[in-house]
């Protein structure tokens, strides 16, 4: 398991908006059983996240580059748990 740091919520995002999105936001909040702004941050960090992985262009500068070519041409390092991963049955194939 990662370690996980702790940091205090110290940073704002206002939203303007219409009565009835804001309406059907308290709605699906209270759906899921929790306040707006968590529900609000929620939502925006799973939108956040796939936004970011479907990036298909990344530009690095030179030495970043070369770091990237190097961890590339490294031969491949043999791992047991990723084969197993690979190769037994999921749990839905059982």
């Amino acid at each position: 398991m990662s370690a996980v740091i702790k940091e205090s919520k110290s940073e704002r995002i206002e939203l303007r908006l219409t009565p009835s999105t804001k309406r059907i936001i308290q709605e699906a909040a209270a759906a899921a059983h929790t306040d707006v702004s968590e529900f609000v941050l929620r939502s925006s960090l799973t939108e956040a996240e796939i936004a970011l992985s479907l990036r298909t262009r990344f530009v690095l500068n030179a030495e970043d580059w070369n770091k990237f070519v190097e961890l590339l041409d490294r031969p491949a390092t043999e791992n047991p748990a990723l084969r197993r991963l690979l190769t037994e049955p999921s749990a839905l194939e059982r």
